[in-house]
């Protein structure tokens, strides 16, 4: 059994989106090969979580919601991933596979998942994801050094590049070795990419709910591979575009209604679905979007697809399955504040945004 698709993660996300994407491929003869999971966290609650994924009949994925106007409610079995496995415990063979197999890397470990303790290298299974990674890509090295491609998930911008300053760092100190520097540098493909879809509920012991909508943009590069050929993944030459709608629209939208909903002491469970559905609420909403936002991306040569990227986060929304709990999305809510709506007004400095700019200067 040769797994071409190794991934670090086991979150719902990559289960409705990757895995998914590289099943639905492998049954169109479109993809590398099936997929190894592998754990890195040590968690022990998640031990069935990992027998799950691997079972011969696979996991299921619910996709539930509207797109282009339809109602979708519909149920599909995971079946691209083939072995799952624990840096805890199965770590020779963890470095094996990566060794010997993967051609393609993908990783989605959270939101502290780059974070790197100050005796993070001490034990021969570093404790953080960018440890482990370089303590397997040293011995990749080792054994003849094929040409790997990275492609992280985690919601950072420009994740491949911040993912391979971490390994470069940490690489100095651990392996100060040139000819290994030139080869992470050279034969390591750090790709840029950007994950877009809302998966609102995991299935027990493994399996999701998902959204419709689902985009997977991956930053081209030469020597750049891909783990499937799919609809919902795009290969571009430039990311900017595709950040800025998802975070400047579909995001600061939510910050937007997260902002209000603190504000007006609104119900503790309420979803984003239920705070639409004041009217009130709805128009100020897509006031913003029509007065502010859109003219914003017009100025950038980006009014089009804004206008179409709205129209779509509209219908995501009003997803009628979806519970998406504001008390969620308020969370972190003053360093979402920056990101989302004081960076674009310094992105867009000469549209007016006097609503925006009001949400900000109130906190």
């Amino acid at each position: 059994m040769r797994t071409p698709i190794l991934q670090f993660g086991t979150s719902r996300f990559l289960q409705a989106h990757a895995d998914l994407f590289v099943s639905e491929a492998l049954e169109k003869g479109e993809a590398l090969g099936r997929i190894t999971v592998v754990q890195t966290t040590g968690s022990p609650e998640r031990a069935g979580r990992l027998a799950a994924l691997a079972a011969p009949g696979g996991f299921p994925v619910i996709v539930r919601g509207r797109k282009d106007g339809r109602e979708i409610n519909r149920e599909q079995h995971v079946t691209s991933v083939a072995r799952t496995l624990s840096t805890a415990s199965d770590w020779d063979e963890v470095v094996r596979v990566f060794c010997d197999e993967s051609e393609v890397v993908l990783s989605n470990t959270g939101d502290t998942g780059y974070r790197i303790g100050q005796v993070d290298l001490a034990d021969a299974v570093p404790a953080s994801f960018p440890g482990k990674l370089l303590a397997l890509l040293h011995a990749r090295f080792q054994a003849g050094g094929r040409r790997l491609t990275m492609l992280p998930c985690e919601l950072i911008s420009r994740n491949g590049e911040v993912l391979k300053r971490h390994v470069l760092g940490l690489q100095a100190d651990r392996y100060p070795d040139s000819a290994f520097s030139a080869w992470l540098s050279e034969k390591v493909i750090w790709a840029n990419t950007l994950v877009d879809r809302i998966v609102s509920e995991p299935i027990e012991p493994a399996g999701a709910i998902a959204e419709p909508y689902a985009l997977w943009a991956i930053e081209n590069q030469p020597g750049l591979t891909v783990p499937c050929r799919h609809a919902n993944i795009l290969v571009v030459d430039d990311l900017t575009p595709y950040e800025k709608l998802k975070l400047h629209i579909l995001n600061l939208g939510h910050t937007v209604l997260a902002d209000i909903w603190m504000k007006e002491n609104r119900p503790a469970e309420e979803t984003v679905k239920a705070i639409l559905g004041d009217a009130g609420i709805r128009e100020r909403l897509l006031t913003i979007y029509r007065d502010e936002v859109i003219p914003g991306f017009a100025a950038k040569g980006l009014g089009k697809q804004a206008e179409d990227y709205v129209a779509a986060t509209l219908e995501r929304f009003d997803n009628p399955f979806l519970e998406h709990r504001m008390r969620e999305i308020a969370n972190h809510h003053a360093e979402k504040l920056v990101r989302r709506i004081v960076d674009f007004k310094a992105w867009t400095p000469d549209v007016p945004m006097p609503r925006l700019t009001a949400i900000v200067a109130a906190q």
